[in-house]
């Protein structure tokens, strides 16, 4: 290797690492990081947890909406963004009410189980419609929007992978828990469902990051705009800057 080699490979590794790490950030912003985990598990474990020592369902749902509310009161109080909290309460009361209606407690996880059934499609139809999910969940978040359908292409292929992924595993998912929605009792379902909650979605994180890893670089549609703004600017200026000189100049003659 040349001296003229080693900084090339040199600065191909930094860019390699830098991009990787701005994609860790963007996948730890979006889906919420440990915390938003957390979040995500504790209500339906602490329903499941109460239910299977008691049995009762008025207990179980209350504590389970009590503790959605205590996690967006203590987001507020740190002055965090609230939006993993408050969908976790609204998943939470939407189960609350399907088993207060129904008097069935497995119906507290119906809805969180139909909307994974139709997150899972949305992944696969918008994928094989050419506007992979996943693309316009993180398009904001990598200040690119929508410039990766027609401007880059690589990075719209990596994120129809992993949009694949996502879709596959939810389905797989559902294909487990819906059967033992009919057949198993509510203790047997939640706890499966618990223990399904946080493997999957990891799998799916960890695909995101290695595809777009592996992808080119984000387009920053916002420094572009901020660009061409500043070249407007500069341009306008010295438009203006020519006309005072030129009539200065006619002022002279």
């Amino acid at each position: 290797m040349t001296s003229l080699d080693k900084p090339t490979q040199d600065t191909e590794a930094t860019a390699q690492r830098d991009a990787r790490a701005v994609t860790e950030a963007a996948l730890f912003e979006a889906f919420g990081g440990v915390r938003g985990m957390v979040e995500t598990v504790l209500p339906g474990l602490l329903f499941v947890t109460i239910y299977t020592i008691n049995k009762d369902l008025h207990l179980s749902a209350i504590a389970a909406l009590g503790v959605s509310l205590l996690l967006v009161v203590v987001r507020l109080a740190m002055r965090d963004t609230v939006k993993h909290a408050f969908s976790g309460v609204f998943g939470v009361a939407f189960g609350v009410v399907f088993a207060m209606m129904t008097g069935n407690a497995k119906d507290f996880y119906l809805p969180g189980m139909l909307y994974t059934l139709g997150l899972g499609l949305a992944y696969i139809i918008t994928t094989l419609c050419g506007v992979p999910l996943i693309g316009l969940i993180l398009g904001p978040v990598f200040k690119e929007n929508l410039s990766w359908r027609t401007r880059n292409p690589g990075r719209k292929k990596a994120y129809a992978k992993a949009s694949w992924a996502w879709g596959l595993i939810l389905l797989a998912k559902c294909a487990i828990l819906f059967p033992l929605y009919w057949w198993a009792d509510t203790t047997q379902l939640g706890w499966v469902l618990i223990a399904l909650k946080i493997p999957p979605f990891l799998l799916a994180v960890y695909l995101t990051w290695v595809f777009l890893a592996k992808a080119p670089a984000p387009i920053d549609v916002f420094a572009e705009m901020e660009a061409e703004e500043k070249a407007a600017e500069a341009k306008k200026a010295a438009a203006e800057a020519g006309s005072g000189a030129a009539s200065g100049h006619r002022r002279e003659a």
